[in-house]
């Protein structure tokens, strides 16, 4: 993420919240939150964990402004992108920056299940042997899967209960995951040997698929300028980055996203854009019912980092391709001729009305 001084135009303040402004569109691929307003509240905490983030990570302030919204909303996120564009570093550097406990479990072919959840263990600790359940990584806030889709179905689906219900059940005995448990994964959208593809129902429980890019000709400078005063990539606390906002801040700014307002006609307009990827010929397989929810949601957190206490059809547009993107499928013969799911949502996003 870029640094204040470093960034080409200042990133533009907030609109009022007491009207409702019309903004541009644009997506977490694109999008800064606007000025870090001076008060001591849960929005100026998050606001002030892009500057933190960006004295390791420069660029990417798109990807970034995706991972809080998913905070926001209660949502997990995979990163697309070729490898060494910072994707592990960008979640490292916003744990630490929100205060939150981070594990990284790198996904192999041999990664058990067990390896992720935990497993009952035999101990003999208490002078008598008895069986105790010995939690695996997954109970932290931030859960980084390295490569998910290096790891074969079995490994894969350990995840499901957790993302969804945030609990693992072992042996029957349900254990909870922390209130802000977050699963952020990554995968690599070039490499494809030896590689298990995620599965439409795993799919699915993700808010966002954010994609990652390279940096510009300038940010890719500054990078190698950091790099050669000494910036060490794999300690961010060496670096500076301190934490910014806590638990208790995401938990505040959480109950006030909640309260954002979602007036009828934007709901009806998501639901009709959920619906027009169900029905055209091009598409194999439409968005779930559960993505039109995840929309939502994802609306009202853009909302609320943008200043607004309501949802407008623009914060809808910004969340669309990044909750959308994964739940499609476009028809194998029409991908070979170069149709993509972006594309395809980009055409249903110009012709469904938009509510005025």
């Amino acid at each position: 993420m870029s640094d204040p001084e470093s960034a080409p135009l200042p990133p533009p303040p907030p609109p009022p919240i007491t009207a409702p402004t019309a903004t541009t569109a644009t997506t977490p691929a694109t999008m800064s939150f606007g000025v870090t307003p001076p008060t001591n509240d849960p929005r100026a905490a998050l606001l002030r964990v892009r500057d933190e983030v960006g004295k390791v990570v420069v660029g990417q302030e798109g990807a970034m402004s995706g991972l809080v919204a998913a905070l926001l909303a209660r949502g997990h996120v995979l990163l697309e992108g070729v490898p060494g564009v910072a994707k592990t570093l960008l979640v490292k550097a916003l744990s630490a920056a929100m205060d939150l406990d981070f594990k990284r479990v790198q996904f192999t072919p041999d990664l058990m299940p067990s390896d992720v959840t935990g497993q009952l263990i035999l101990d003999g600790t208490s002078g008598r042997s008895e069986f105790r359940f010995r939690e695996g990584p997954i109970f932290t806030d931030i859960l980084l899967a390295d490569e998910i889709n290096r790891t074969p179905p079995k490994t894969q689906a350990a995840l499901l209960e957790a993302m969804e219900e945030r609990q693992v059940t072992v042996e029957g005995s349900a254990h909870p995951l922390p209130s802000v448990f977050t699963v952020i994964a990554t995968q690599n959208p070039v490499e494809y040997e030896g590689t298990y593809p995620l599965p439409e129902a795993q799919l699915d429980r993700f808010l966002f698929k954010l994609q990652v890019g390279y940096p510009t000709a300038e940010q890719e400078q500054e990078v190698l300028a950091r790099h050669d005063r000494g910036l060490d990539p794999h300690d961010v606390a060496a670096a500076g980055v301190t934490a910014v906002a806590t638990v208790d801040d995401l938990l505040a700014a959480r109950a006030q996203v909640d309260g954002i307002v979602v007036e009828p006609p934007v709901i009806a307009y998501i639901v009709a854009l959920a619906r027009a990827t169900r029905s055209l010929p091009s598409v194999a397989l439409g968005v779930s019912p559960r993505g039109a929810a995840n929309m939502l949601h994802a609306a009202k957190a853009w909302a609320w980092l943008v200043g607004r206490p309501f949802v407008t059809p623009d914060e809808v547009k910004a969340v669309a391709k990044p909750c959308l993107r994964h739940r499609m499928q476009v028809r194998p013969e029409l991908e070979l001729e170069g149709t993509t799911v972006d594309g395809v949502l980009d055409s249903i996003l110009a012709s469904v009305p938009v509510p005025r």
